[in-house]
């Protein structure tokens, strides 16, 4: 493609990226409720004339010349959100542009890498002979890390030799991201009269286990992503004030790191404390891509930064090596009155052609 055509193909991208934004904005999305947005990308996808997979409210493609030889890159971002909390001053659901801000609830989580990374497979859509083939997955209920989203998409697809993942990070490198493991806890003791020395009471049991908790600190410690954090975050216990309570019930939220499987992390936790330990799930494991991978060479090569993430995405549902990157900001996420600027779409737009047009042309 010559220079003039393609400036002139990612600015047509670009506002026609806009332009989906404001409707999926305009769209209610809640996770486990993306039929309305769902249905916006499938309009999206056959006025490209691009066909496309949907399974539930998820929704993949292909470029036009795949060749089953070649490996395989994933674009992935989501379509669902939270729902608005009681700050919001504005219209959550109404597309309001101000002051180059596009204001609207899920415009920067994430709406604006979603509709960048569409952009930018139309872009790729058409070209022959690429290194990679390219997937794009959009998908729903990524904000309550449920199972009807991307996990099971992936098994429709083929194997996937690098991911980019679409999550707001200014358009900074997240070359790894901390696993999400939640325990429940249970410490047993023996209930009893309070006005006697009978009992055993399994508050101070589990305070015993708490503080080992608070206290303890996993020997290895990532260079992305810093040490293993352990935080005790709900507690309960008892049904009346003069009853000895026999159980004492509590919750560890567990940022893991690359360092440790989610497997060991239980094992030394169950090792050092009395309580019994149940997982909640270990899907949501720890992700990562090398720092010499081509994709992660091309973004440091355009001065971006590159850095560990404590927060968690659909990567954690990856097999494969993956990288967070997106327009906005992270602490917009969630916010009331939630905007992005449109500058940072086009500018992600163009930050990923870029990148990517190092790997696989």
């Amino acid at each position: 493609m010559e220079k003039v055509e393609a400036i002139e193909h990612i600015k047509i991208l670009s506002e026609e990226a806009v332009a989906l934004l404001k409707e999926l904005i305009e769209t209610e999305s809640f996770s486990r409720e993306e039929e309305g947005t769902a249905f916006l990308i499938e309009n999206y996808f056959n006025k490209k004339g691009i066909p496309f997979s949907r399974k539930k409210n998820n929704l993949w493609a292909f470029n036009k010349h795949f060749d089953h030889t070649k490996p395989t890159l994933l674009l992935n971002s989501h379509h669902d959100t939270v729902k608005p909390n009681k700050s919001w001053t504005l219209n959550p659901f109404v597309a309001k542009v101000e002051d180059g801000k596009l204001y609207g609830l899920g415009s920067n989580d994430a709406g604006g890498c979603l509709v960048s990374l569409l952009a930018t497979f139309c872009y790729f859509y058409e070209y022959e002979n690429l290194n990679y083939n390219i997937a794009i997955a959009t998908t729903a209920e990524e904000e309550i890390s449920g199972k009807e989203g991307l996990e099971i998409v992936v098994p429709e697809l083929p194997e996937i030799s690098f991911a980019i993942v679409g999550e707001p990070t200014e358009m900074h490198l997240a070359v790894a991201e901390k696993g999400l493991l939640v325990l429940d806890c249970a410490a047993k003791g023996k209930s009893g009269h309070a006005a006697r020395e009978e009992g055993d009471n399994a508050i101070y049991k589990a305070l015993k286990d708490i503080q080992w908790i608070n206290s303890y600190q996993f020997p290895k410690v990532s260079p992305t992503l810093g040490p293993v954090k352990m935080s005790v975050t709900i507690i309960n216990a008892g049904t009346q004030h003069n009853v000895v309570p026999d159980v004492c019930n509590f919750t560890i939220d567990v940022r893991a790191t690359d360092q440790y499987t989610l497997e060991e992390i239980i094992d030394v936790i169950q090792e050092h404390i009395g309580s019994e330990v149940s997982a909640r799930s270990i899907r949501l494991r720890p992700s990562s891509i090398p720092m010499d991978h081509p994709i992660v060479k091309a973004g440091l090569a355009l001065g971006r930064n590159a850095y560990g993430s404590p927060t968690t995405s659909d990567q954690a549902l990856l097999d494969c090596p993956s990288l967070k990157m997106g327009p906005g900001h992270s602490g917009r996420s969630h916010s009331a009155d939630e905007f992005i600027y449109l500058h940072e779409i086009d500018a992600g737009i163009k930050q990923y052609i870029t990148m990517l047009e190092a790997v696989i042309l």
